[in-house]
């Protein structure tokens, strides 16, 4: 299987300013992921996109070349990933390069590891449309999570208000952002949050951690220095 890792690291970020570049623990953030990416395939089949020159000069110091200039009208604050990834796929086709599979791995999950990006590639085959790492819900929609009805009144959201105890709840998943496999075919046709042949891969916690506010990097940096 011939196998594309997509690393998506734009310039000008919000919540964590230049934090694809900011040092974490002594090392540029996008340096983790760019670790992960290394475990799994060589450095011709991974692609970081981006559209800021100061991050293609650190991750050229890191000894991956960057392909090209991410196009000004992927690199706003509208643009989506989804987008960004088509992009990528569509430079690499153009060059007469054909993946079966994509990898998307960001930058804001720092301790993802990468025996977890390749178990989640055992998962993978040609008849699913993506593997996806998620982390169970704290939140369960079926015990704990509530809406306001017409009425002004709340009610809980999934099944019949009739679960009284969090282990009887059905067990429920979120995405944790930290890795995606994808049929490039499907890809092509099919935003990857519209696809249909989903399976997932669990992670802790731990692993699934996401950056995305300065209070999150602060506690990274306290896990980091707990020794966790």
């Amino acid at each position: 299987m011939k196998t594309l890792v997509i690393i998506p690291a734009r310039g000008g970020s919000k919540g964590i300013p230049r934090k694809n570049i900011k040092p974490l623990n002594g090392k540029p953030l996008i340096y983790y992921t760019i670790d992960c990416a290394r475990a799994i395939c060589s450095d011709e089949d991974i692609c970081v996109s981006t559209d800021d020159t100061e991050i293609i000069s650190v991750v050229e110091q890191y000894g991956l070349k960057v392909p090209f200039v991410r196009p000004a009208e992927l690199a706003s604050d509208t643009a989506g990933t989804y987008e960004v990834l088509l992009h990528a796929l569509d430079f690499y086709e153009k060059q007469g390069r054909h993946y079966n599979a994509v990898v998307l791995l960001q930058n804001t999950s720092p301790f993802r590891k990468a025996e977890q990006v390749k178990e989640a590639l055992g998962m993978y085959n040609d008849y699913v449309d993506m593997v996806v790492s998620v982390k169970e819900c704290a939140a369960n929609p079926y015990y704990c999570v509530f809406e306001e009805n017409a009425e002004g009144y709340l009610h809980v959201c999934k099944g019949d208000g009739n679960i009284f105890r969090r282990q009887d709840a059905p067990k429920v998943y979120e995405y944790n952002g930290a890795i995606y496999i994808m049929n490039a075919e499907t890809l092509k046709t099919t935003h990857m949050h519209k696809m249909q042949k989903r399976v997932k891969y669990v992670m802790d916690d731990l692993s699934s951690f996401d950056l995305d506010t300065m209070w999150d990097w602060q506690m990274a940096e306290a896990i980091i220095a707990q020794g966790k």
